[in-house]
């Protein structure tokens, strides 16, 4: 089976013609035209000004413009003779000119060109608007191609495109005064070198004309000239899926499939073409990322930890509540992994209060009873120090030996922490990235546990996986995240991850009320919160998000803090807390908040995640339309985790569609896992893909949220690949292989990196 093979898609498809040759194997494959790599200036007519104008649509070489794909396509496959004109049909006739003249009008900003044209069914008067250079282009005996609408009343035709298709005698083919600078050509945009406009009959007029995204210097009949002069670079392009999956999928040729994007023949060729493409796309992605998955396990060897035993159970029995159906499943899960020789690296999602923390513990604790230690990495100083205020007291009576290690230790604290650890007695490390830092050595790290991991760059977890002992043992890794993830988002973002979810909350946990605030109504939400606090409840203020630094976030903080003492809130007891402040302070304000001494807490989103106050029942949001929906989910649940009805107030109404969208899904439900699909819709997977940071090349045509079909069926192609040729290293994936280690070899060489 070879890479391109002469079974072909059954539709009928542009550019088809006979079967193709196998394409020589070397030692490294072609994979496409070299002539793809030319920049946009061997073009004629593109100098140095119009490429750098260019840039701005992403279109630096042949390759660029060739994927440059249009949005839509206009429908001019009416053809017809004079004659057979209909009242107000939009048609396209071909005509020989017989005259054309300037006319002028009352109008000082309207002038018309006027001209007679016909065929062998009839003559017709056709009429451009604010054209006057036409009159000195054009000439009696030019053939035209004219797109337009024919008014019947005056017997006249409105021409709102053309294209010179001959000139008449006596004139030869490149003469006369000028040539239409809507053709891409006259200043800056001379034919192209193989072949423009004129060499492809209707490109501008016929058929499905293909619009693409523009600039104001860059027309869209250029960009048009310049498709149409590149398309037989198509035909030559490499196919990189094997023949066999074609015919499964019903897929053409992607010289095809490229070529049918810019110019289809019928709209079903136009859909089973950008089905072609898409589904690539998905399935590279995919190879990618199950290849890194398997080399990843297959190049490493963890701990073979022992089933569940004393401490666990002794933790498990301790626990005020009883696990749910989906902590017990997602822990057995997990148990699975931790029992194989091969590292585990799977992914725990669940909404704000589904229990996801006690998962983690037990997890943790596998490795302490098994003789190993194991590590909690947290994104922030706040909240590392939370884990591990947490931990002390879940495990107190335990005899599991706990520290901290922050970035914001004395240099003999950070000393002392760190000789603990590599000396084996710390059974329990929890830090921030200060745990990836080249002076921490492990004795023996069995088990990692990444919260809200997301935060983190792809290689900075990897870092921590890397903290291996002498003899080479990787650690189990666990990413947890509490910003539940769509299914289909999850198969791209983390492809290289088991995903297990729990989605049931635990019995007894109280929906928080969510409110949007307008600003004239802000004096009665105050006066609710000072109802809420004068019952003993607490209250959180979050202040605006400030891109510009954390010192200005917590100036910003510092000021709220002082208007509302002196205000609103004057006679309650407020505090600060930000990013600015040390680990002790931070400390010492959340102690004082939880004990109750402080009412309000007046703070940036450092307490986003990881903070238990029961008793905290208000969360105030400033301008809450500035935060991020997921964001916004994750502040409302720092209350609600009490005995008492809490709420989420959200002033803001909201300057855009988008940030309206998101404040009325917040106020619509609290489920995280719904609003995680709101928030896909609402702000598009090219946002959301942001937050991988680094490591997925980005997807041309593919939408997931319009494409899970597909993802699904190139997820599953893949795997079943990759079970039987790992390497790709059979002769019809060779191209497959090139194609994939081209897509991710730049990024974090997914398919290297052991």
């Amino acid at each position: 089976m070879q890479a391109t093979s002469k079974s072909r898609c059954p539709l009928p498809f542009a550019g088809s013609g006979s079967p193709r040759k196998s394409l020589p194997r070397t030692s490294k494959q072609i994979l496409d035209p070299p002539e793809l790599g030319a920049p946009l200036t061997t073009l004629r007519g593109v100098g140095p000004a119009t490429a750098r104008e260019a840039e701005k649509l992403g279109l630096t070489t042949l390759g660029d413009l060739l994927y440059h794909f249009p949005y839509r396509h206009e429908d001019f496959t009416s053809s017809r003779k004079v004659g057979e004109l209909r009242w107000g049909e939009e048609a396209t006739i071909a005509v020989r000119l017989e005259s054309i003249m300037l006319k002028p009008t009352r109008r000082r900003n309207l002038r018309l060109v006027v001209a007679t044209v016909g065929d062998e069914s009839g003559f017709i008067e056709a009429i451009w608007y604010n054209q006057d250079y036409l009159v000195e282009q054009l000439r009696a005996g030019d053939r035209l191609l004219l797109r337009g609408r024919y008014d019947g009343a005056g017997r006249n035709f409105r021409v709102t495109g053309h294209e010179l298709m001959g000139r008449g005698e006596g004139v030869g083919e490149g003469e006369g005064k000028g040539r239409g600078r809507d053709e891409g050509r006259g200043k800056g945009g001379a034919p192209a070198r193989r072949g423009g406009a004129e060499a492809q009959p209707g490109l501008h007029t016929t058929g499905f004309v293909p619009v693409y995204h523009t600039t104001e210097k860059i027309s869209v009949k250029r960009l048009r000239s310049w498709l149409g002069a590149v398309r037989h670079l198509a035909a030559r392009l490499s196919d990189p899926l094997p023949s066999l999956l074609r015919a499964r999928m019903s897929l053409p040729f992607k010289a095809d499939a490229v070529l049918a994007m810019h110019f289809p023949r019928t709209p079903g060729e136009f859909k089973a073409a950008r089905r072609r493409l898409i589904f690539e796309e998905l399935y590279l992605m995919q190879l990618g990322l199950l290849s890194r998955r398997r080399r990843y396990i297959e190049g490493r060897r963890g701990l073979e930890l022992g089933p569940e035993g004393e401490l666990c159970r002794r933790f498990l029995e301790g626990l005020p509540f009883r696990l749910t159906p989906d902590q017990e499943r997602v822990i057995a899960e997990i148990s699975k992994d931790l029992e194989r020789w091969q590292p585990m690296q799977r992914l725990l999602q669940g909404d704000v209060g589904s229990g996801k923390t006690v998962v983690a513990l037990y997890t943790l604790l596998r490795a302490v009873e098994n003789g190993a230690q194991a590590a909690l990495m947290a994104p922030t100083e706040v909240l590392a120090e939370q884990h591990f205020l947490s931990l002390e007291r879940m495990l107190a009576g335990l005899g599991v030996r706990t520290a901290l290690l922050s970035s914001r230790h004395t240099a003999a604290e950070r000393q002392e922490v760190l000789a603990a650890v590599a000396a084996g007695e710390v059974d329990l490390v929890t830090g921030t990235h200060a745990l990836i830092q080249e002076d921490v050595a492990f004795r023996k790290l069995g088990v990692v546990v990444v919260d809200e991991q997301h935060r983190f760059g792809v290689d900075q977890r990897e870092e921590l996986a890397e903290k291996a002992t002498a003899t080479g043992i990787t650690p189990h890794v666990l990413h947890m995240t509490a910003t539940p993830i769509p299914r289909t988002l999850a198969l791209t973002l983390y492809g290289d991850l088991a995903v297990s979810s729990i989605e049931q909350m635990p019995p007894g946990r109280r929906e928080t009320v969510t409110r949007l605030v307008p600003e004239d109504k802000r004096p009665l939400a105050y006066d609710f919160i000072r109802r809420q606090l004068d019952r003993g409840r607490q209250c959180f203020v979050v202040c605006p998000l400030i891109e510009e630094s954390q010192a200005i976030e917590a100036r910003a903080v510092a000021e709220e803090a002082e208007r509302l003492a002196a205000g609103e809130l004057k006679g309650y007891r407020l505090a600060v807390l930000h990013g600015q402040m040390s680990s002790r302070e931070k400390q010492q304000v959340m102690e004082s908040f939880k004990s109750g001494e402080t009412q309000v807490l007046v703070s940036t989103t450092v307490i986003e995640v990881g903070v238990d106050v029961p008793n905290a029942t208000i969360m105030m949001v400033e301008e809450a339309d500035r935060f991020g929906l997921a964001q916004l989910h994750q502040l409302r649940g720092r209350v609600g985790r009490g005995e008492h009805k809490s709420y989420c107030l959200l002033f803001g109404e909201g300057v855009t569609d988008q940030a309206r969208s998101r404040l009325e899904a917040m106020a619509e439900t609290a489920d995280g896992f719904l609003l995680a699909d709101r928030d896909l819709e609402i702000r598009g997977e090219g946002q959301l893909f942001g937050l991988r940071q680094s490591g997925l090349p980005d997807l041309r045509l593919a939408r997931i949220t319009r494409d899970r079909k597909l993802l699904e069926q190139a997820r599953a192609h893949a795997a079943e690949l990759i079970e039987s040729d790992p390497e790709l290293q059979r002769p019809e994936n060779a191209l497959l292989r090139d194609q994939v280690e081209r897509l991710f070899g730049d990024s974090i060489d997914w398919l290297r990196k052991v």
